[in-house]
């Protein structure tokens, strides 16, 4: 979609569109600022989040300092058309006081799987020294699928000759290397999450 064709109710909010950004993997609300028809042009055209800045009378490109940029997953207008949410993919701290949140810190989530996927696309994106995940990544989709079959075999094991406790240690191990080979493919835990919904219904 692209910005210009847009129907957006910009002369009701003075040309500036309120944007809520929103983790997409965790859905942890992570800052509010806006953006004018330019700004969601370039946003919708690269794939980083950009604003305008009402204090400098500028765009500027969130992370473009400090390098803890925003990529767009997926946005949605509301009803009116005169707010925006955009869900994103985080790389590093959203706040400038190097919290994850401008809201602040949120409880933790009760989806640790959610938890672990952001964690490992964390590491994707700054594959830090001495990190095994990120190693991973390094070494690319043939080390990680090698990885996944080498922990398969690992599971088949568990599950005819241990013990209960070995074979969930075993399959915590595979949806490990499953979430980096997923994060590796550039695909989302959302989109995960919504596939297992649809197969909620009985077959």
């Amino acid at each position: 979609m692209r910005a210009r064709k847009l129907k957006l109710n910009l002369k009701k909010i003075n040309g500036l569109l309120p944007t809520i950004v929103q983790d997409s993997t965790t859905g942890q609300v992570l800052m509010l600022a806006y953006m004018n028809r330019e700004a969601l042009r370039k946003t919708i055209t690269t794939k980083r989040v950009w604003f305008y800045s009402r204090s400098k009378k500028r765009l500027w490109m969130k992370g473009e300092e400090s390098r803890n940029s925003l990529s767009v997953i997926s946005y949605q207008f509301d009803c009116d058309k005169d707010t925006l949410l955009i869900r994103v993919n985080p790389t590093g701290p959203t706040c400038h006081t190097g919290r994850v949140s401008c809201f602040g810190e949120v409880a933790k989530s009760e989806d640790a799987m959610a938890d672990l996927y952001k964690v490992i696309q964390g590491r994707k994106n700054a594959r830090p020294k001495g990190s095994y995940t990120a190693s991973l990544f390094t070494a690319g989709i043939d080390r990680i699928c090698a990885k996944i079959a080498e922990e398969s075999g690992e599971i088949i094991k568990a599950a005819r000759k241990e013990t209960k406790k070995r074979l969930i240690e075993e399959s915590v191990d595979l949806i490990y290397h499953l979430f980096v080979l997923l994060a590796e493919k550039g695909i989302g835990y959302r989109g995960v999450s919504q596939e297992i919904a649809k197969r909620k219904e009985p077959r």
